[in-house]
């Protein structure tokens, strides 16, 4: 197994290896997503990303109603034979038994039947006709009110329906954001340690990234500020103000004020993506930046994908409406419209109560986790490394006290069965001494039983 690679791709790998060696024939039929994440035990989005993978590459067909097929017509390809025969089948279940990824919530928790209900309610009442056209392809207008009162009641915001845009995800939002304010040669300037997906989005648009660093108080503000009064110009700032990733770290409000200075001084976007906003353990959730009376270039981004579950692909974008418009031509381009269904039916689901009484049992749930976490953390880490209990998100980021290779220690944890973020996921340019691990999604057992082996690597 090739320790450095994502899990799907190497299930993919493994499954193409089969299909090369004759173990898997043309025309064959594939167990489905579900009944494959439980023989690999795997999370079932895994699965489904290497069977997509498959599917674009060709290798897989997928038939409605029938499932997913081995392509008669395959890529070509030299056919090999394995030094063990068993060796595709080995790959494929040599799989991690504890992961500690970013920071995903507990999708057993989520309130997927209320969710399923909602959506057959909504489908039955109104499917028929809305099938037939296009709505609005900001989204649909009542959820994205309901969003605007959120915002404005709960994060201090002052918004309206109309300077708000749904999207499948943050991750598109980020997308959207960066090919409409961005273009050739424009300077982006991001946090180091940092959250990459973004910084792919906004160097497809051309632009060219400034790292900036981060301490204990957030991104160092002060490094931006040198940066542009030697007259080179920035065209954005990528911030993860609240619980910055990975560190976990609150921006402080010096900084957040001085930071809202800058941007309107040198016209600069503020690009915030709020991705946990709402588990914070403290007395209260710090506002975002974007809230801020006097802040002129704002983009604002959040997800429900944590409020109800991963899988649940609606993120949102607010800023002012002349550049919603602009996100929302280019939105129709690629997607004329998102999930207006799956939106009307988690609008039920509020206006219902059920996600903020999934917020309060959810929020009481990873608050206990993380203080038994963080004793687990004391007991059988605390003299080989630094870290400090995050008051909210859903992981800790933990600096070993001597300098550790983390590439070795990542292979080395693989081969016990634990899997951890490798710092170059997060990283600009060397890789940071860092390790973030999410707690949210793991057992008790298994939070205990993954720090204790990476305590005997360490």
């Amino acid at each position: 197994m090739n320790c450095e690679r994502a899990v799907y791709i190497q299930i993919a790998d493994s499954i193409i290896s089969a299909i090369k060696t004759g173990k898997l024939q043309s025309g064959a039929p594939l167990p489905g997503s579900r009944q494959l994440a439980i023989q690999l035990k795997l999370n079932r989005n895994t699965v489904i990303d290497a069977l997509n993978v498959l599917l674009a590459e060709g290798w897989l067909i997928s038939e409605e109603r029938k499932g997913t097929f081995v392509a008669k017509k395959l890529p070509a390809f030299k056919e090999t034979k394995p030094e063990n025969p068993a060796s595709a089948i080995q790959t494929v279940t040599k799989i991690p038994e504890i992961i500690f990824n970013d920071g995903v919530p507990d999708s057993r928790i989520a309130p997927i039947p209320e969710l399923a209900g909602a959506y057959r309610q909504i489908f039955n009442r109104k499917g028929r006709w809305q099938m037939m056209g296009y709505t609005d392809s900001a989204g649909d207008f009542d959820f994205r009110n309901a969003i605007t009162l959120m915002l404005n009641y709960k994060r201090g915001m002052r918004l309206t329906p109309e300077e708000i845009l749904v999207t499948r995800g943050s991750q598109m939002a980020m997308y959207l954001t960066a090919h409409c304010i961005l273009k050739q040669g424009d300077v982006v300037a991001v946090e180091n340690p940092g959250y990459k997906p973004a910084w792919l989005a906004f160097e497809h648009a051309g632009a060219t990234l400034l790292p900036i660093n981060v301490d204990v108080n957030g991104i160092i503000v002060d490094e931006l500020k040198a940066h542009l009064q030697t007259g080179k110009p920035v065209k954005a700032i990528y911030i993860t103000p609240h619980h910055q990733f990975p560190t976990t770290v609150t921006l402080s409000l010096n900084r957040r004020l001085e930071l809202i200075e800058l941007s309107n001084h040198y016209g600069f976007t503020i690009i915030e993506d709020d991705y946990d906003h709402e588990f914070h353990f403290g007395q209260r959730p710090i506002l975002p930046v974007s809230s801020i009376e006097n802040i002129e270039h704002f983009v604002y981004i959040g997800s429900m994908s944590k409020i109800v579950a991963p899988a649940l692909r609606i993120g949102y974008l607010a800023s002012s409406k002349e550049l919603i418009g602009k996100v929302g031509q280019l939105r129709r381009i690629i997607d004329t419209q998102g999930d207006n269904m799956m939106e009307q039916a988690v609008l039920q689901l509020i206006n219902e109560g059920h996600i903020k009484r999934h917020l309060r049992r959810a929020t009481l749930l990873y608050k206990n986790k993380r203080d038994i976490f963080e004793k687990i953390i004391k007991e059988h880490l605390g003299e080989k490394v630094d870290f400090r209990k995050p008051e909210g998100g859903l992981a800790f980021w933990l600096v070993p006290k001597k300098q550790t290779d983390m590439i070795n220690l990542h292979k080395r944890l693989l081969e016990k069965g634990v899997q951890i973020m490798l710092p170059e996921s997060f990283s600009y340019g060397e890789p940071v001494n860092g390790l973030r691990l999410g707690y949210a999604s793991l057992s008790i057992n298994q939070l205990e039983e993954g720090v204790k082996k990476i305590a005997k690597l360490l």
